[in-house]
Order: C-alpha cells, then structure tokens, then sequence
C-alpha cells in the first residue's frame, strides 16, 4: 500500500469498530472487548509504518476535493509531516493501553460496549485532526471529539457530580469553539482557501491583513479546548468520568488538540507580535496557577487534572516564543508520562473497590497492596517533575530553553517580552510542580489514612500497560533530543547548561522543601491524641473531635476522616491552600459574572412569556368565545321566539327609520 493509503486507513479502522461495537453490544457481548482493542492497535501498526516511511523527511499532502461550494472550497486533505506522524504514533499508542486498561477496569461495568465504542470514535476523530490538511475537516475531528467527551465525562450518569461535569465541559469547550469557528471562516476567507498548506503559503506572502484578529479568535477555542486559561476550569471536574477516560483525554487526545493545533499555524501567530504576547501571558498565569492548585487537592485525579493544564501551559509557553518542535516534543513525552499517572492512580482506586475513594487523605497501606503502581507511578512522577535522567526533563528542558535563547537574542522569532514571561513562569512552575509531585508521592504510598479492604491481585491487563507505558517516561527524553530534530524543522532540542541547572535546582528544592513539611506535619500529627484531628480546613485553630466533623467529611467505612493533618501542602501554602483549593474561586466569578445574569434574563423571559404574552393570547381567544357563547345562546330552536324576535327588530328599525327622517 502506498503511505497516503495507510494513512486514511489510520483514523478510519477505530470508526468501524465503534460502529460495530455499539451495534453488537447487546447481542454479541463477547465480541465487544476485541472490537475495541484491535481495530485501535491496528491503527497504532499503520500510524508507525507511515511514520517509519515519512522518516522526518517532506511532508506527505494528498488532496481530493469533497464538494464544489461556490467559494471557498473544502478538500479532503491530508499533510502528514514529522509533526504529524509522531503525534499519531502517541495517539495510538495511548489510546491502545487505555483500551486494553479498560478490559479489566470496567469488567462489570454494564454500559462498557457504550463506552468502549465512544473511546475508538475519540481516537478516530483526534487522528483526524492529527492528519488532516485541510481546516473544516479537522474541525469535523475537533467537534466529534467534544461530544465523546460530553458522553465520556458523564459515563457515571447516575450521580450529579458526573452529570454536571459533562455538562460543562461540553458547554466551556463551545463557548470557546464558537470564535474559534469565526476565526477559521476569517482566516479561509483571506487565505482564499482552508487548506493549511495555503494558508500558510498566504501567510509567507503577507496576504492575511489581520492576522492578530485572527489568532486572538483562534486562541479562545484553544484555551477551551486545551483548558488553558480563562477556560480551564471543565477539566478538573471532568475527573467525575472514569479514570481511563481521563488518561485518554489529558494524555493524548482533546486537549493536545489545541497545542497541536497552534503548531500546525505556528506561522500565522507569529505574523502578530501581540498574539504572541498574550499566548505567553496565557501560558504563564496557566501554569503558575495550575501548580499551586494542583498542590491544595486532596483528590489525587485532581492534582493531576490541574498538573495538566500546567503542563499544557509549558506547551503554549514554547509556542509563544516560536518553537513548535519544543511544544510537540513535551506533548509527547507528557502523552507517555501523564497517560502512565492516571492509569497508576486507576490501579490505586481500583484497589480500594471504588471509584469514588481518590482522596490522598485516607490512603494508606498502599505501597506494598500495589506495587505494580507504586513503582511506574514513581517512574511517571519522576518526569513530571523534569529529575534527568526522565524524559520530563528534557521536553520541560526544551521549553526552557528556546525561552532563554529568546531573552537572550539567539533567536529573533519571538518577542523578547514573550521569552521572559515564559522564562520565569517555567521556573516557578518548575518548583511547585516538584512539590506536588513529591506531595502526591507522600500521601498516595506513605500517607496514615486508614487500609482499604483488600480486594485482591489487580487484572493483568491492567498492570501490564503500567510497565509498557513506563518505557517511554524513563527513556524517550534521552533519545528523542538527539533524533527529534530531524522531525522537527531541524531545530535543536539539546537541552542548555543554563536552564538545566536553574529548572533542576529548583525542582529539588521543591522537592526537598515538600519532604521536609511533610517530615515536620508528621511528627506533629503523632503527638496529637487519639479521637482528634488536626486544624479545620478552614484554618480554625484547635483541635477538632472527629466525631463533629463526621456530617462534613465523607466517610469510610464506619470512620470519618478529616483532612490528613500531615498534607505539607496546607504548611507550603499557608493562608493561601484554601483559595488554591477552590480553584481560586474562578468558578464563583464566572457564576457571578455569567451564571447568574443569563439565569436572571432566563427568569424576566419566563415572566414576560407567561404575564404578558400568554395573556394577551388568552385574551384574544376569549373575545370570540364570548361571541359564539352570546350566538349560542341567541340559538334556542323555538319558532315563536325567532318569530318574535324579527318582529322586534323590525319595529326597532321601522322607528329608527321615522327618527331619521323627522331629524331630516
């Protein structure tokens, strides 16, 4: 087969296999489970044979036009460079374990044939966008995957939190999409065309005339769909979905789609020194802000949730000072390292018998119950935290320094002012996400929660993709640098003497510091006595009995548990840990700024509908009701009465007649 057949074969093989999985649910159940593990792994062997034959070199573009429109047409396109091959391979290969995952993760789980065909129709779509070349198609791609995610958040329909979560990350995701559907007709219209080759041959001519409207639209639609800021908030509560979904969706689908995106049009952006500028802005208060919530949860899918979206905030911060092959070389080792997280943290509420026991703060006796996560985990965190030799370090590296050759004019791409944001934001970032790595480590494998009931040796399919997805964390970063670059337009990604000293130092300061308030909040917890817990969350002073905390602490078994009193991140965080834990409170913003007027308008809607218009239409049908019960009534079927009432008429008209005239 030639490469351009392969690759339509890639994003198309998933497709059927939902399809058919949906159909045969109910009537072949057995067939379920191969239907969705094989069409996806036969995807993964196509994705790498293409890959193998781009080998880096000239982009691959094959085109067929899909309808005459009149203007503007749309192709079906494909433009599969070293950038697009790579990413496919990552799709599926984490779209692979978290498929064979969920054989034993959602074993029992009756709705699993719904949800394992919503996950192959996911990856179909996200390896569209990855692929394509022409921009309505990959729209196609980027709006399927919203609505597996609506479905995927809510798998768990039963319970409100889950819910409400599909709900918003459906309806953030579009209040991002909808400028960013405005920006692409812009852009199309300018460029004459929606293929990307053409767009950004437009872009090398200088024939976009607003290029800074146009990626400043296009940017809402990333930060929604990257859940960057301000439209990040869906993706925390989206952990009410099952964890495997999660892996799916921050690993290697969804949210690399914006990243990925902003690389495909790299070019465009650069056209427009303020869209830099606010890309670099957006990335850094991502960042920043992401990492101190991340090190105020309790839930241990939400302090990966928010180490995301920070990480994400590294890939648009590499992009706002102009190096794509930076970003896409952290998406893939994050897709690797991010994916092997949240599968571990599965294996670890799985070993607890529910979905629902993720709080770090009543984990305990973990570390020998699962080793297979223990170890992996360990491995995943270690990247996370950028420590060589893990593959973190070197993707985070590249950031960090393409950013310094910006401060430091090597690179004239990018604003100076772009270069330093993401600079120093990366630093911080660096720090704090070393903390909450270390924190999560801490509580998750050492904590003093109470022991779960054992429910046994977790499934192999499981455990097994925790040790296949570790490879990759440990070592793609060492090899990748040295082979990346050919992929990647040629651009150096070895990391700088500078900033790896600079983001390492810090990050085992963060690291050190964490373990030593641990030490510190644990040597405290011990003295306190039996029956009592340490501070209220709020920060109330004292002791509290556990006994009256019961009705605000979710409990376990026959125990209710306050907050772990040895969490060193109340101690890092101090007066700050309860704004960081609320997210710093963007959701009450948005309620008061967005929320509550449009429910007010919805309710002045509602009054003027029932008030005013329902009556002014109960008014003008009871005018003629009120004539026909008056004719009716006039209707009583007696001669002498129509008879009668003729004669009176006619009187009546005979002396209205005889006034007429004598007035006359």
């Amino acid at each position: 087969m030639t490469t351009t057949t392969l690759a339509v074969l890639v994003p198309l093989l998933p497709f059927p296999g939902a399809i058919a999985g949906l159909l045969l649910g109910r009537t072949a159940p057995g067939f379920v489970r191969p239907l969705a593990v094989l069409p996806t792994l036969a995807s993964l062997a196509l994705a790498a044979t293409v890959a193998w034959r781009q080998g880096g070199h000239q982009a691959v573009d094959a085109v067929t036009e899909l309808t005459p429109t009149g203007s503007v047409p749309v192709e079906l396109a494909l433009h599969i460079d070293g950038f697009a091959a790579l990413t496919a391979v990552v799709v599926t290969v984490v779209a692979g374990c978290v498929q064979i995952y969920s054989t034993g993760y959602l074993r029992d789980d009756p709705r699993y044939p719904s949800y394992a065909a919503l996950v192959s129709l996911f990856t179909s779509a996200m390896l569209l966008v990855v692929y394509s070349g022409d921009l309505m198609v990959l729209l196609v791609g980027w709006e399927v995957m919203g609505i597996c995610s609506y479905f995927l958040v809510g798998h768990y329909w039963e319970t409100p939190e889950a819910r409400a979560a599909s709900l918003k990350a459906f309806l953030v995701t579009k209040l991002g999409d909808v400028p960013f559907l405005i920006g692409l007709f812009a852009l199309a219209t300018e460029a004459g065309s929606f293929r990307i080759t053409r767009i950004l041959g437009a872009v090398a001519d200088g024939g976009i005339e607003h290029p800074t409207l146009i990626a400043l639209l296009l940017l809402a639609g990333v930060a929604g769909k990257s859940a960057q800021f301000p439209l990040h908030t869906w993706l925390p509560d989206a952990m009410a979905g099952p964890t495997p979904v999660s892996a799916l969706i921050h690993a290697a689908t969804m949210v690399a789609a914006g990243v990925y995106f902003i690389a495909r049009l790299l070019p465009l952006f650069e056209a427009s020194q303020a869209a830099m500028v606010v890309l670099a802005v957006m990335a850094a208060v991502t960042m920043a802000g992401s990492a101190l919530a991340a090190l105020a949860q309790d839930d241990i899918k939400r302090v990966l949730a928010y180490s995301t979206i920070g990480q994400l905030g590294y890939m648009t911060g590499a992009l706002a000072v102009a190096d794509r092959g930076a970003a896409v070389f952290h998406l893939l080792s994050h897709g690797a390292f991010k994916a092997l997280l949240f599968l571990a943290a599965g294996v670890i509420i799985h070993a607890a018998g529910t979905n629902s026991l993720a709080a770090m703060s009543r984990m305990g006796h973990l570390r020998d119950r699962v080793p297979d996560a223990y170890w992996t985990m360990t491995v995943a965190l270690l990247a996370l935290a950028a420590i060589p030799p893990f593959s973190g370090f070197f993707s985070k590296e590249a950031v960090l320094g393409v950013a310094e050759h910006v401060v430091t004019g090597h690179t004239g791409h990018a604003p100076a002012a772009a270069g330093w944001i993401v600079l120093l934001a990366g630093l911080v970032t660096a720090l704090l996400t070393a903390a909450y790595a270390t924190r999560l480590w801490l509580l998750a494998f050492r904590g003093h929660g109470p022991e779960a009931p054992d429910h046994g040796r977790q499934p192999l399919t499981m455990t097994t993709v925790l040790w296949v997805l570790a490879v990759p964390s440990l070592a793609l970063g060492g090899f990748a640098f040295r082979v990346l670059p050919d992929w990647f337009d040629g651009h150096d990604l070895t990391p700088t003497l500078t900033t790896s000293v600079l983001g390492t130092g810090v990050a085992l300061v963060g690291g050190i510091v964490t373990y030593a308030a641990w030490r510190h909040t644990t040597a405290h917890a011990a003295r306190v006595p039996l029956g009592a817990v340490a501070a209220h969350p709020e920060g109330d002073a004292g002791l509290v009995e556990a006994e009256a905390i019961a009705s605000h602490e979710p409990a376990y078994g026959d125990i209710a548990y306050a907050p772990d009193p040895s969490d060193p991140g109340r101690l890092l965080l101090g007066p700050l840990h309860r704004h960081a834990a609320a997210g710093f409170h963007l959701d009450a913003l948005y309620t008061a700024l967005f929320v509550r007027p449009v429910r007010a308008g919805a309710s002045l809607v509602r009054f003027l509908d029932r008030e005013v218009v329902e009556t002014y239409v109960r008014g003008a049908g009871a005018l003629p009701r009120w004539l026909g019960v008056a004719v009716r009534r006039a209707q009583t079927g007696n001669l002498q009465t129509y008879v009668s009432a003729l004669l009176a008429g006619t009187v009546v008209l005979a002396v209205a007649a005889v006034l007429v005239a004598t007035g006359a």
